[in-house]
């Protein structure tokens, strides 16, 4: 990953995160709320070869530990994302197999968000927060599900598009 791009992709990451706090965190949903940046974030970390994965991973992370809501110590995030980064690094034959179907690369986004969620919350648990009762965690984690099985194909289609114009030529 280039220099360039990992700054455009900070910066993506920003905007994103942004809208998110703005935007979609205002807009309250049945069952549980919808998290557009983990869902964007998966997505992108999916696409990326061995080295893109964990660095895209590594960015989301630290962006997502900005959140003025979030208790969790700073880095929790970046540790997660990075960690899914990996897995999706070392597993990267299966997931281009993934990618390459829409609605099983849609249930991908949504386990992968689903899991995101699960190891914060148990990162979380290990570190001694309060993270509410078993049963509302598992509501907001299927929640969140259902509605990034819902949304995720309205966005996944243009950034798939954005994201191989913003490769080089070597790159590509």
């Amino acid at each position: 990953m280039s220099a360039l791009r990992i700054v455009s992709t900070l910066a993506f990451f920003f905007v994103l995160f942004t809208i998110q706090e703005s935007a979609v965190s205002l807009i309250h949903f049945p069952i549980s709320g919808f998290s557009l940046y983990l869902a964007i974030a998966i997505s992108l970390i999916a696409y990326e070869d061995h080295n893109g994965a964990l660095i895209t991973g590594f960015l989301a992370g630290i962006v997502l530990d900005f959140s003025p809501t979030s208790n969790a110590p700073f880095g929790q995030w970046a540790l997660i994302l990075t960690g899914i980064g990996y897995l999706f690094a070392v597993n990267r034959d299966s997931i281009a197999d993934l990618t390459s179907s829409p609605v099983t690369f849609v249930l991908f986004v949504g386990v992968g968000v689903s899991m995101a969620l699960f190891i914060y919350l148990t990162f979380g648990a290990l570190l001694g927060e309060e993270n509410g009762t078993l049963s509302h965690d598992g509501i907001v984690i299927l929640g969140n599900l259902v509605w990034t099985i819902v949304f995720t194909p309205m966005f996944l289609p243009t950034l798939g598009r954005v994201r191989e114009y913003s490769l080089s030529a070597r790159e590509r």
